[in-house]
């Protein structure tokens, strides 16, 4: 099995046992018990590019020696003293071993977790503010679209949403909206050159973190750190705040979360008011990862419908809570 020829390279013996773990969009998980502790391997699916995976344990690595209230993923060295295996099994796929966090899965519409994804952004983003690294980020800004996402050219993406082929007829109204908030976005482009950026995440949310088993209550650690880049400061907040327009009491959600942060990090005015649109960017930035995954031969038909209706209707909730957003934003995140 291609888990056993990856583990041979951290353990001796071949006593370990392998359990099937939560997987996401991009990436294969396994639970590892082994030398008497708890183990997490991890299989890259969608890149086999070495440098960005060694960037991602530079900095997980150097963010580890912060004082974080929570815990991060921390990734094991082989016995070459590497971090970094690659599959014998005719793939080139590649795969790395972390130190296991115990911890379960947040609910999805708890207030209490809204004010702590607030609170837990906010440190996360002054521990990476300023962060140095020798290697540089591998992945380009949300905002630079086409550069993101070299399968979406915009031409490409322009046909798609506006003569969308047979299979997806059902969600041409759908299509249009998203291929006109595409449209009318890159206008945007250049304000948003202008405002502060860090490194940040890019991706933190409910699958990306973890809350004690018997404290829920209780952070008990943010996850895969694969997107983190050199990004606007204030991407980070709209990212979270993109995942809570898709739950009930969205706003009450969206009300504690930006509390929470407020308490650790204070924005500039421009940045507050930009917010709003950058919500906007990541559900088209979603849309256009998975349009990029089906025509990569990645995903299937049903994958990209279900997702063009999740971004259809959090672009429909985004105008409809648009304005409320705005003063929240102003009134949290603002001296």
């Amino acid at each position: 099995m291609p888990f056993d020829q990856v583990l041979s390279h951290y353990f001796s013996g071949g006593n370990w046992v392998v359990a099937k773990g939560q997987s996401g969009w991009n990436n294969t998980t396994r639970f590892i018990e082994a030398e008497g502790r708890k183990w997490v391997l991890r299989i890259y699916e969608t890149h086999k590019d070495m440098a960005k995976i060694r960037y991602e344990h530079e900095l997980l690595l150097a963010l580890n020696e912060k004082s974080l209230p929570f815990l991060i993923p921390v990734p094991v060295r082989s016995r070459n003293g590497g971090t970094i295996v690659k599959l014998e099994d005719g793939t080139e796929r590649l795969a790395c071993l972390f130190h296991h966090i115990e911890g379960e899965r947040p609910e999805m519409g708890n207030r209490d977790i809204a004010y702590l994804f607030g609170i837990a952004s906010g440190q996360l983003s002054r521990a990476l503010d300023g962060l140095s690294l020798e290697g540089q980020p591998m992945y380009p800004p949300y905002y630079e679209m086409d550069s993101a996402h070299p399968l979406c050219a915009p031409e490409d993406v322009a046909k798609f949403c506006y003569s969308p082929p047979e299979t997806f007829q059902s969600d041409a109204a759908a299509l249009r909206l998203i291929g006109e908030s595409i449209e009318r976005f890159r206008g945007y482009l250049p304000q948003f050159k202008t405002l502060p950026h860090q490194l940040i995440h890019g991706d933190i949310n409910h699958s990306n973190s973890l809350v004690e088993a018997g404290n829920k209550r209780r952070l008990a650690a943010i996850l895969d750190f694969e997107f983190c880049t050199w990004d606007l400061r204030a991407m980070e907040i709209a990212v979270l705040i993109s995942g809570f327009l898709n739950e009930e009491g969205a706003m009450v959600n969206v009300d504690r979360f930006l509390n929470g942060v407020g308490e650790q990090l204070r924005l500039d005015r421009s940045e507050a008011e930009a917010i709003p649109l950058l919500v906007q960017l990541r559900i088209l930035d979603v849309f256009l990862h998975f349009l990029g995954r089906y025509w990569d031969g990645v995903d299937g038909i049903d994958v990209l419908r279900e997702q063009t209706q999740s971004a259809y209707e959090g672009l429909q909730k985004l105008e409809f809570v648009d304005r409320e957003l705005l003063k929240l934003c102003l009134r949290h995140l603002t001296a």
